[in-house]
């Protein structure tokens, strides 16, 4: 599938989508949903805005995108969005004629959708959310090269982390591994030694490192997001933490082989919580969600009791059980033949687990001596 035949499905969902709730036309603006609709294009400023700078346009026969006099060069140049059949519309940035611009091109107020919260729009974000949960080929394929990118930036940062180094200087050199290959880093987390069981987001200060380090990362490329932990240590792993580490691992398995296709969430929730008890650590998923359905944004919905969730054909997970002073983390996709690892470990010590009729090869501890 090219390029143009996955935006053109895109739109195809939309337009449905659109028919189904009786809207004349649908603006997108957030950084999450011009990523997914145009294929990966940025309309980022702000790496940590939500809301972008170019909206698009979306009408029964017609495609634009909307910004102000500012952004139009590089969206026209650099996202060739009018090869995908959008025409660019910009107002003087002085104006503030976003409204007047969007109302005029959809041919008048009311019918207009949104993805936040624009004026005189509704608000149908999160029936834009389930349009991006089952992935297409193309987006498979980037996915794994940015869960491919992403494990290798972070594995070759913890193996230079050395005692004595801060939390803040370890994330400061994670960073620059991640913008060599343009890699926003949404969110980091190092913590040390005593850090690791204190807090389940510890978010990096100026401790220095001792026996041990956590990193985590939430990196994003083409508007794509992976999470994923890893840990290195300086001693040997005592056999409390063996177990507590290999059981951690075992329950994010326990989290993947369940996300089937076709079934409810909920019911890979309660088999991953069913898993903590039988493991000896029924209350630890008291002291942090399970993470959920990922793509292009951190986690499109976290899992719990309540989700009323069907998981999708190649749709992606990012499970996150912890066990106080271990985590285990990385992105899958569920499909109809198992799950399939969209990050994995790139150079680390690893595990292999057989759990509920799939066999995982997970990131081990990495032990500097």
């Amino acid at each position: 599938m090219k390029r143009i035949e996955e935006v053109t499905e895109k739109k195809r969902r939309v337009r449905q989508m659109m028919e189904s709730e009786g809207l004349r036309a649908l603006y997108l603006k957030t950084q999450s949903n011009f990523s997914w609709l145009t294929g990966g294009g940025l309309n980022l400023v702000g790496i940590a805005m939500e809301l972008g700078a170019a909206g698009i346009l979306i009408t029964p026969d017609r495609e634009y995108v909307v910004c102000n006099n500012i952004e139009a060069p590089r969206i026209a140049g650099e996202e060739q969005l009018e090869d995908q059949g959008y025409e660019i519309h910009s107002y003087p940035w002085h104006s503030d004629r976003e409204r007047e611009t969007v109302t005029e091109l959809a041919g008048g107020a009311g019918g207009i959708g949104a993805d936040f919260g624009f004026p005189d729009a509704r608000n149908v974000a999160p029936l834009v959310a389930r349009l991006r949960f089952s992935l297409l080929p193309p987006e498979v394929e980037r996915y794994k090269e940015l869960g491919r990118l992403a494990s290798l930036a972070l594995e070759q940062t913890a193996a230079t982390v050395r005692p004595g180094d801060k939390e803040c200087e370890v994330v400061g050199r994670l960073a620059a591994r991640l913008w060599a290959d343009r890699l926003d880093y949404i969110t980091t987390f190092c913590a040390a030694d005593d850090r690791i069981a204190r807090y389940r987001h510890p978010i990096p200060t100026e401790t220095a490192i001792g026996k041990r380090a956590m990193l985590c990362v939430n990196a994003r490329k083409w508007g794509l997001i992976v999470s994923l932990t890893r840990f290195v240590q300086f001693e040997p792993v005592s056999e409390q933490l063996r177990r507590i580490y290999n059981a951690n691992v075992e329950i994010d398995c326990t989290f993947m082989a369940n996300s089937i296709p076709g079934t409810p969430v909920v019911e890979a929730f309660r088999r991953g919580v069913e898993r903590y008890r039988e493991l000896g650590f029924a209350d630890e998923f008291e002291l942090h969600h399970q993470g959920g359905a990922i793509g292009y944004v951190g986690r499109d919905y976290r899992a719990n009791y309540q989700s009323q969730e069907i998981v999708e054909e190649n749709q992606a997970f990012s499970w996150n059980p912890s066990i106080t002073g271990s985590k285990s983390e990385d992105v899958m996709l569920a499909t109809s033949d198992g799950p399939q690892m969209l990050t994995k470990p790139a150079f680390f010590p690893t595990l292999t687990m057989e759990v509920d009729g799939h066999v995982f090869t997970r990131p081990d501890i990495l032990v500097v001596s």
